[in-house]
């Protein structure tokens, strides 16, 4: 049948599965969203305050659902805008689909109005990126996009189509989309060299991050575990990957671990990584990380082996694949004295906090208690999310979503309407710091116009907590432009753009106000008010070694 270039593109998205779309439309687009309102009733879009938005909105929409995330934009600074949500995606390894249009063919290269080489300027951020010049490649390129977004180690991809290709017919052929097939890269000897490593460990520890949700292999890592005698800490994007409230939990490592995750760690024979990068806020000086331990690294990408850390074994492929190759080989371990040396290391080292006044670790307890753990939790970037991921207890993957690679301020307000968009069935927040708030909350008059029922916790301090923390113990207490003393008042702000707000300040307003939010079924601002200097503990000194994790007792004896 003969179509558009326009109608090509949401025959394409049907055929994908795709049943929302965020986005803001634009000149060079037009066509396109022209085609999208005539199947309305197939697609929802939902139109951000921002473009930006709708980057972190399909974002977030995958990383809650599995599916891939889509958004569009119009050329020019619509198109740049999505840049931020496009590297966000990249460094975590999630599946999106952005779509731009472009000015005419003829008029590309000769600066022409709003007109940009999108293409090339995300080819750093994206798996790949296409611009579409001609329509007969349409259709086929938008295939390749979702089967590159999903296959492997996932990622973002953009397809930016000239708007003369939008209006140009060409004949399509409905398809039906490539299996996604996680092709085994490993051979016989590194299945082999595994077990052995693990068959001769005496204290082995086991290193989850986000590759374990992005795999769906969270079930064959609990049987792992079981079959291994092991404790289990996890990264930021590993959260939910392994039940936070199981007895060899230890919490999370690095340099807002939990200090018997870090000590753990650093006794350790052997370290199993498991779909984990070794990043630098998780090793912090690479030379003393798991100093007495070997090594043994499974992951999809090839490139991460050996990359930050020396591996003794690795091997390379999906996760889900070879934990069920290791489960059904492995017989089962007994570890019970390096298991008692763990509990031991809990019970000497818990996660501790201030309780006389109104905290951020309170707010989070008591959100835990009342979602019974079972909210998708999405966070913007500094202390709130530090103390989201240290006291919220995860039990389930895809229910914390939050920027770990990029450190986005202002990515949660627009995840959390991706993740109720996709997960209509949870209860879904936003944990935000008042500086990153105020980056993104016009995202609140999507909220609103949709009636999307999501909870944006505001954890106030008036400053910019974490880089505060970082001038109070490095720098000497000068506290350079991270003062946000000004008249702002959110809850005002909230109220203007439809929301309601409710106005926090004490701990016995906590529990009162989280029940409300939960109960109107409508998007719910609560502006909690906390202390300019609370800090997030245990830390570790940027490039010490985790296993010199420090908190506020210990500066107290140094002092």
């Amino acid at each position: 049948m003969q179509l558009t270039g326009s109608e090509i593109v949401i025959e394409c998205l049907k055929e994908q599965g795709v049943d929302t779309v965020f986005g803001y439309p634009g000149g060079t687009i037009l066509n396109v969203y022209d085609a999208l309102y005539k199947h309305s009733d197939e697609i929802h879009h939902i139109l951000t305050s921002h473009e930006q938005g709708a980057a972190h909105a399909a974002d977030g929409y995958a990383r809650a659902t599995g599916k891939v995330g889509v958004c569009m934009a119009t050329s020019g600074p619509g198109a740049t805008n999505l840049v931020t949500g496009i590297a966000t995606a990249y460094m975590d390894s999630i599946p999106v689909v952005a779509i731009t249009a472009n000015v005419n063919l003829p008029a590309l290269g000769k600066d022409s109005f709003q007109e940009v080489d999108i293409a090339g300027v995300v080819m750093p951020i994206t798996k790949h990126s296409y611009i579409v010049k001609d329509v007969t490649k349409l259709a086929e390129t938008l295939r390749k996009a979702f089967h590159i977004a999903q296959s492997g180690r996932p990622g973002p991809v953009l397809v930016d189509i000239t708007k003369d290709v939008t209006a140009n017919t060409c004949e399509f052929t409905p398809a039906v989309p490539e299996p996604v097939e996680k092709k085994a890269k490993y051979d016989e000897k590194d299945i082999e060299a595994a077990i052995e490593l693990i068959e001769k460990a005496e204290r082995p520890f086991l290193y989850v991050g986000g590759g374990i949700i992005l795999s769906g292999a969270s079930r064959e890592l609990a049987e792992f575990v079981k079959k291994v005698d092991a404790p289990v800490c996890d990264t930021l994007l590993g959260k939910g990957a392994f039940n936070g409230r199981d007895e060899v939990y230890t919490g999370m490592i690095g340099m807002h671990g939990t200090k018997a995750s870090n000590l753990g760690v650093s006794e350790c024979d052997l370290l199993i990584a498991l779909g984990a990068r070794f990043s630098d806020r998780v090793v912090g000086n690479p030379k003393r990380f798991a100093e007495k331990a070997k090594v043994l690294h499974i992951d999809i990408d090839a490139a991460e082996i050996n990359k930050n850390i020396r591996t003794d074994v690795s091997v390379v492929g999906d996760l889900k694949e070879i934990l069920q190759i290791l489960n059904q080989r492995l017989e089962a371990k007994q570890h019970p004295e390096w298991l008692a040396r763990i509990a031991e290391l809990k019970e000497k080292y818990p996660l501790v906090y201030d309780k006389s006044g109104l905290t951020c670790p309170y707010i989070i307890e008591e959100i835990d208690r009342l979602t019974e753990g079972k909210a998708i939790i999405t966070t913007d970037v500094g202390q709130h999310q530090m103390w989201a991921a240290q006291y919220y207890r995860y039990t389930e993957p895809r229910t914390f979503l939050s920027s770990g690679g990029l450190g986005t301020m202002g990515y949660g307000l627009g995840a959390c309407i991706g993740a109720k968009s996709g997960r209509p069935d949870k209860i879904c927040i936003n944990i935000a710091g008042d500086g990153c708030f105020r980056m993104n909350l016009n995202e609140l008059a999507t909220a609103s116009r949709y009636n999307i029922p999501i909870i944006q916790v505001v954890i106030n301090n008036h400053v910019l907590g974490m880089v505060r923390q970082w001038q109070t113990l490095f720098y000497g207490q000068r506290y350079s432009q991270t003062i946000l003393q000004d008249k702002v008042d959110f809850c005002k702000v909230a109220e203007g753009l439809g929301c309601e707000a409710i106005l926090v300040t004490k701990k016995e307003e906590v529990a009162p106000a989280i029940e409300k939010a939960l109960s109107l079924g409508k998007p719910v601002v609560l502006n909690c008010i906390i202390d300019e200097d609370d800090k997030v503990f245990p830390m570790v000194s940027p490039g010490g070694p985790i296993s010199e994790a420090f908190d506020a007792e210990d500066l107290a004896a140094r002092e």
